[in-house]
């Protein structure tokens, strides 16, 4: 026989009261004296013994319904096997525990391994059971596994989330995968997280759990959130000396169910505070804060925007760098060098280089003649206008300047010969020189077509006006970029990378002699814009997302990368010169003697700690052809009804205590009447 609610047995207990009862009002008969007992009937043996059974049977009697009361209440059953009712479906389920950055929130992790523990406890022993510890991608991963024992230890050594962001979907559908070897037709997927809306991101509409896994979603996010936000920070990665009147900015938004009004953000640099400013989002949702910064000195700096005002010190900082740049020295070889400024080739080209003090380049002018390798390995942007012949050692020196990683900007002119430059510079160039084209005194050329995505003209507008009445027609080689047209589809500007360095190809000259391009408002934009790109040096990525991969051959040479945070504390590297961002903060790597800083910042996104309705994910992921499933409980007591409904012992238990109790009526009206 099997009790289905075998707790209810601690009620035999109760049958012990009429026990005592009985034995309590059990008493010895006092002894009276009396003068006389001939007045005394007499009682026989037989009645008192009779009497005797009489409450000996209304005792039995009411130990017996006591105790069928009991047994009814437990529900008995019999030949019926209790193997079958302990583990009635298997199940193969797996454990999606959220452990991104918005579950360091006050106690929601330590809330989630509760629940997963709950989960656990759940599971009979021969249930299987697989773990998925993620956040925007799977950080610990556990296959389906009988052994319930080591899955909770596994749990318990989770220390803390990470700070990476969170992503539902992906995670999904690694535990459909899983579950899709598992034994048993009963699978479901237990997610464990706070629910935050941003964890919808990457959202498959065609995708769906595969039909019969059911998903029981388990919220343990805080019904209170409050945080103060850096939503966005913009500061340069890269500017040359004497960069005065930059700014920083950092956007602060308050989110969560609980607004915050005040706060305060900090700058500062290379360790030192520059500067604090209060935040106030009495009357707006968010703020800019503008950090006016000169940086004077050439040199690599760190920066930290820090923000106070909140609970949740884990996303208030952003990390950045700026690596500040020496003046760009450009070398000018003037062709056509004249006393007369109008006729001078290089005037113009001069004034809008270094014009001012303020100017980012240093610029230095000489003649054909005194073009030498010890002047081009001084200079960092080379520029020829309209140079003539060459001689043999000089055009060695420029190809072996360019090969090894110089610039060069070439604008010919009228003093330009196509055979000795074809000859000369034709390794170098972008395109072979073909013929002069002179137009008519009322007839000119425009530029009508220009690749907008390159680096120079990119930040130039459209208004490109000058007149061209004379240029070279070009050939282009190959492996050449054509970066600006004439109206009749030639070659107006070319580009071309040779060995480390780049070479530029203007068509016609820089002064006015062919065209009026100096005399417009492009000309100065346009000219420190191609000597910037022809100096710059590759900008190398310096801010990275919790979960970016990071190649640490872009910082160094071929030694070998170590890599410490900003504490000092050495970095273990997945591979060799390869690591995964997974806490923010500022990194130095060091190879040889080269250093090199470099900052890793949270994902903004996944500091907003807006709520996720747990039926929005629900309806979006579960297969509309899955019946809804029911728990371990529900489908338990199902059993239960189907097994029982055959029997109904108890129906006939409670029918016997009714006739005990009447049999009990009788016995004690007749035993003490």
């Amino acid at each position: 026989m099997v009790f289905l609610t075998p707790i209810i047995l601690f009620g035999l207990l109760a049958a012990l009261i009429p026990i005592a009862i009985h034995l309590i009002r059990r008493e010895k008969p006092p002894k009276v004296a009396f003068s006389t007992i001939r007045f005394l009937k007499k009682t026989s043996k037989k009645l008192v013994l009779f009497q005797n059974l009489q409450q000996l049977t209304l005792l039995l009697l009411r130990v017996a319904a006591i105790v069928l009361l009991v047994i009814a209440f437990a529900r008995p059953l019999f030949n019926q096997s209790v193997a079958r009712l302990l583990d009635a479906d298997p199940q193969s389920a797996v454990i999606l525990l959220d452990m991104s950055m918005s579950m360091r929130w006050r106690e929601n992790f330590e809330q989630a391994k509760t629940e997963a523990f709950a989960v656990l406890d759940r599971l009979s022993g021969g249930d299987e059971v697989g773990l998925v510890a993620f956040a925007s991608a799977p950080e610990v991963v556990r296959e389906l596994d009988t052994e319930g024992g080591r899955m909770r230890e596994l749990i318990e050594g989770l220390d803390e989330p990470g700070y990476g962001s969170t992503q539902y979907f992906p995670n999904l559908r690694l535990a459909d995968q899983m579950l899709e070897g598992s034994r048993y037709e009963n699978r479901a997927i237990y997610l464990i997280s706070d629910f935050q809306e941003v964890g919808m991101r990457g959202q498959m509409e065609s995708w769906k759990l595969a039909p019969g896994v059911a998903l029981y979603l388990i919220d343990v996010g805080s019904a209170d959130s409050e945080n103060l936000v850096l939503t966005d920070v913009r500061s340069p990665e890269q500017l040359l000396e004497d960069s005065a009147g930059q700014e920083i900015l950092a956007r602060v938004r308050s989110t969560g169910s609980r607004y915050l009004e005040r706060g305060e953000v900090s700058l500062s640099l290379n360790g030192q505070i520059v500067d604090r400013k209060s935040v106030d989002l009495s009357d707006r949702s968010e703020q800019v804060v503008t950090f006016p910064v000169d940086f004077d000195a050439e040199g690599d700096y760190a920066g930290e925007i820090r923000l106070t005002g909140d609970e949740f010190p884990d996303d208030n900082s952003y990390y950045f760098t700026v690596d500040v740049l020496p003046k760009i020295n450009v070398l000018l070889v003037n062709g056509e060098a004249s006393e007369n400024w109008f006729d001078d080739e290089g005037h113009w080209f001069g004034l809008a280089v270094s014009s001012t003090e303020s100017s980012p380049f240093s610029l230095k002018t000489v003649g054909p003649a005194e073009l030498s390798g010890a002047a081009l390995r001084q200079s960092d942007v080379l520029v020829m206008l309209n140079v003539g012949e060459l001689s043999r050692s000089q055009s060695s020196a420029l190809s072996e300047y360019v090969v090894n990683g110089g610039s060069l900007l070439i604008a010919p002119g009228d003093r330009v010969k196509e055979a000795a430059f074809n000859q000369r510079l034709g390794e170098i160039s972008p395109a072979r020189l073909e013929q002069v084209g002179l137009l008519d005194r009322d007839d000119y050329l425009v530029i009508a077509d220009y690749d907008r995505r390159h680096p120079i003209m990119r930040p130039l507008g459209s208004d490109w006006s000058a007149r061209f009445q004379g240029h070279w027609r070009l050939t282009p080689r190959e492996d050449a970029n054509v970066l600006m047209q004439f109206d009749t589809t030639e070659a107006a500007l070319l580009e071309r990378d040779v060995g480390k360095g780049k070479v530029l190809l203007f068509a016609s000259s820089f002064d006015l002699e062919w065209n009026n391009l100096a005399l417009q408002g492009q000309f100065l934009p346009f000219v420190h814009e191609t000597l910037r790109y022809l100096a710059r040096s590759e900008v190398i990525r310096s801010a990275y997302e919790i979960g970016d991969n990071i190649n640490l051959d872009q910082f160094m040479s071929d030694a070998e990368v170590s890599v410490q945070d900003s504490d000092g504390r050495s970095v273990l590297l997945e591979t060799i010169n390869l690591q995964r961002a997974t806490s923010p903060g500022l990194f130095t790597a060091t190879s040889g003697t080269a250093v090199r800083r470099y900052a890793v910042n949270i994902s903004p996104e996944e500091s907003n700690f807006t709520r996720l309705a747990t039926s929005t994910l629900y309806d979006a992921v579960v297969n509309p052809d899955t019946n809804p499933l029911q728990s371990r409980e529900a489908q338990t007591a199902q059993l239960i009804e189907e097994l029982e409904e055959p029997q109904r012992l108890w129906w006939w238990i409670l029918i016997l205590i009714m006739i005990l109790l009447l049999v009990e009526v009788m016995v004690a009206n007749r035993t003490y009447r």
